[in-house]
This record gives C-alpha cells, structure tokens and sequence, in this order.
C-alpha cells in the first residue's frame, strides 16, 4: 500500500517532520492512561506513520478514540489525532465491522424510533435486550444511548410560533444535527426560543447528517457524500447567512474533520464552514460586540461544566464559561478534564466501554461533588455519557441561558 492509499493523507503528513518526539501527547492522552491496549498518540501517530508505506498498520490504533487532545497539546502543530483517523479508515478499508456501520446510520436510527419512542425507549431500558445486542452486534449493555422524542424538530418548527419580533434586520438559520433533530429536541428548541427572543428571524432549512459518525468509524466515502448534501442543504437557507448550531460535535465536521481529517475541499464546504458558529460561540460574540442583552434573571445555582473535546478542536475557547458568567448567582466550575470517554461512538462498543469509563470516571465524580442535580455540556453524546455514567442530569449550557432570560 503506498502513502497515496491514505484518505487525506497529504493534509496531515506534512506536519510529521515536525514531531520532535517530546511525549507531551503522551502524557496527555486519556485512553493511554487507563488501559495498555493503547500505546499512546505518539507510537500509533507521527512515529508509526513513516512506515505505513508499504506497511502493515498496528491494530492498536483503533483503541485511539480520536479524543484530539494530541494534536491541542503537540507544541509543534503535529496532526496526530488526523494522522490516526487517517490510518485507521484505511486499516478498517477491508474488514469493516456491521457494527461500526450501523451505528453511523444516526438519521436512520432516528427516522426509526421516533415513530414508535415509548416502545424503542421501553426496549432500550430493557436489560434483556440490551444483553442480546451486545452479543450479536457489539453494543454494550450499559452503553449510553439516546431517547427517542415523539415528534422530531423540524415538525415542532413547522407548526412553531414565534411570540417575540423580529428586531435584527438579518435572519439566521439553525443547523439542528441529527441529534438535535430527533433526541435533543428539548436543546433545538430553547436555542430557537433564545435567538428569538434576541430578535433574529430563524430559518429551518431541512437538512439531514453532517457524517461525523462515518467519519470517526473510517467511513469517508459515506461521511464525504453527507457532509456535501449537509452544505447544499445549508447553502439553500440563503447566501451569506450565519449559521448557528447547538450541536457542538456536528459544528466541528463542518469546520474541522471534513477537510482536516478527509481532504474534502469543495467549494460548498469552505463558503459553510466559515459561516457556522456554535452557538455559544454566537451569543459570546454578540456580547463582546455590545449587542447582547443582559437582562438575565438570576440563577442561584453551582454548577460543573464539561467542554467537550470537539469543541476544543475547533480552537474557540470555552465560550460557554464567558456567556454563563453574565448570569447573576450562578457559579459556573469547569471540569478541567480532557475527555468524558464517549468519543462519539467508541464508548458505546462492547470492546471499549470499560476503557471510555475508566477515562470519565474522574470527570464523573467531580460533577456529582459538584452539583447532583445538574451538569452542562455542549456535545449530545458527552451529555448522554455523563448523565448515564454520573447519574447526574446532563444540558446543554443553552438551557442556563433559556432560563436565565426567563422564557
């Protein structure tokens, strides 16, 4: 196999040269901390990719879970945690796994349960039947999984009114996810409410997946196809317009994973990815602007926050810590841990549900020290690993915000 067989590889290997082989990546990563399956982002990254070339790739790469916290912490701007999903679509290329397929079908899975969610809910909490899925298909029977909603976003927003007037003179649109669009219906519609309240038109463009899924299970064939239909549909809301997600983790394929970790480099996916915002991200800039109400209502609460590692990815800050700050009586604790585990999917498999424990378990005691009753996160499938690993309830820091201004 030649270095040209690597999905994206030019983007990330011309960074390699540079890794001057410190182990600060080492010493950062959370998976190679808690399990010796993993050998740590440096032996799996820049030194084993010299020789993938004609070369047989270590399984061990796939107990990498794509965290990125190698590449934020590599003082020499080295590509690991792109060099490692690289390797691994092109080491998964032949023996592709069922189940890494079928839990990349998200917007499948939610077109499925949301018709029948008391039932699909009932069968998810059903310990009998998750034991029979971790056997025949590899999910963990203790695995975080989302709930379904009775009725997806998009048909809430049809019938939606707003009660509050348009005041800004441009719209926006909202990028909901697939999370966002059939299990975090609750999160898609407050972020709706506030930037009513605040004044923008919101327009729902109907659109699917951004592939992220795909992507992170060395699907880039099918993540490239998503992520290009996700632009177009994005693009159709009209030309020029922000767009604002509260899904953290989808934000990121459209500013980083899409063309960083696939080499996708269309058009579409440049005008989108430039436009996108977080929507914390949206709400901080508004107030460094001047342009931000700040009639908040005071919310008398202590309260643990976990950035996620997609959103750290993106190199915003942790603009959910500046925003919630505005909020009188409420303290606001970051977790100062670098991953909750999940990793998307990769805490939900049967062969590394233990190790995305062992990775969260700090992160999990701080937060039920913190506040029992309540924790913010920005990303679906972090909240859903907290919430089910803590047993502390799980938001979205939107939901603060929501509050706050009293809608």
């Amino acid at each position: 196999m030649s270095a040209l067989d690597f999905a994206g590889h030019e983007l990330a290997r011309a960074s390699l040269d540079n890794c001057l082989k410190c182990t600060i990546c080492e010493a950062s990563c959370p998976v190679a901390a808690v399990t010796p399956r993993f050998p740590g982002p440096k032996f799996v990254g820049p030194q084993a990719e010299r020789f993938r070339a004609g070369a047989s790739v270590d399984h061990s790469l796939d107990y990498c879970s794509s965290c990125g916290t190698c590449t934020l912490v590599c003082p020499q701007g080295v590509k690991i945690a792109e060099l490692n999903s690289q390797a691994r679509a092109v080491m998964k290329a032949d023996h592709m796994p069922l189940r890494d397929k079928l839990i990349s079908q998200t917007t499948l899975m939610g077109k499925v349960m949301t018709p029948v969610a008391p039932i699909a809910n009932a069968a998810l909490g059903f310990s009998p039947a998750r034991v029979v899925v971790e056997k025949t298909v590899g999910i963990h029977r203790h695995a975080p999984m989302p709930r379904a909603n009775p009725q997806t976003f998009e048909a809430w927003f049809k019938r939606h009114r707003r009660v509050h007037p348009v005041t800004r003179p441009k719209p926006v649109v909202f990028f909901h996810g697939c999370a966002g669009e059939y299990f975090e219906v609750t999160t898609s519609k407050m972020s709706v409410q506030v930037l009513e309240y605040l004044g923008y038109d919101v327009i729902v463009p109907h659109h699917g997946c951004c592939g992220l899924a795909q992507q992170s299970n060395g699907l880039f064939k099918e993540a490239t196809a998503a992520v290009l239909n996700l632009c177009d549909q994005l693009r159709s809301a009209g030309e020029g317009l922000t767009i604002i997600s509260s899904s953290g983790s989808c934000t990121g394929m459209l500013k980083h994973e899409a063309h960083e970790i696939m080499g996708v480099d269309a058009a579409s996916l440049r005008d989108v990815s430039v436009r996108v915002l977080d929507i914390m991200e949206f709400l901080r800039d508004l107030h460094d602007a001047g342009e931000l109400p700040l009639g908040f209502q005071p919310v008398p609460m202590t309260v643990a926050y976990h950035a996620p590692c997609q959103l750290k990815s993106q190199g915003m800050g942790y603009p959910a810590m500046d925003v919630l700050a505005l909020i009188p009586q409420l303290t606001v604790v970051e977790s100062g841990f670098a991953c909750c585990g999940i990793a998307g999917t990769y805490g939900l498999k049967t062969e590394k549900y233990e190790i995305a424990q062992a990775v969260g378990r700090p992160l999990f005691d701080m937060v039920k020290a913190t506040n029992p009753n309540l924790a913010l996160c920005d990303t679906e499938t972090c909240r859903w690993q907290i919430s089910q690993s803590s047993g502390v309830p799980t938001k979205h820091p939107i939901a603060m915000v929501h509050r706050a201004y009293g809608l």
